[in-house]
């Protein structure tokens, strides 16, 4: 059986992996999970990732966490905001903010998976992926 939310499996995978103080975190590969751990290493919460090829032949996307002095984490939160069941637009002008700039949304746009700092720039605006502080 498939998996119904990929992004949602990734963001659950971070978190608990944040939460228990490990190193990295493995998530299933694709595209799109891709992108968004580029975006979350651009923004500065986590500090890298690559892939893996596992004994099946699957590939994995290995995400490395990111810690103040090797104790107290980055990320505090990341939530998944629009959903299969529940999809989130908004337009360029009216894109929230997070925590008052704090956070940092992610966005899927016309022109990539981007923040909602380069979003307002370019004054586009797409579907809301997660939020993150």
């Amino acid at each position: 059986m498939g998996m119904t939310d990929p992004i949602a499996d990734m963001l659950t995978r971070i978190r608990n992996a944040n939460r228990g103080r490990f190193k990295s975190a493995d998530v299933s590969m694709s595209r799109m999970n891709v992108s968004i751990a580029d975006v979350l290493k651009k923004a500065g919460y986590i500090s890298g990732y690559d892939t893996k090829k596992e004994d099946g032949g699957r590939e994995t996307l290995r995400i490395y966490l990111k810690y103040h002095d090797g104790k107290q984490s980055i990320i505090t939160d990341i939530q998944r905001v629009s959903r299969p069941g529940r999809r989130v637009y908004v337009k360029g002008e009216k894109i929230p903010r997070v925590l008052n700039g704090y956070g940092t949304a992610i966005l899927s746009t016309s022109r990539g998976i981007v923040t909602d700092k380069e979003a307002r720039e370019l004054n586009i605006g797409g579907e809301i992926l997660c939020n993150v502080w």
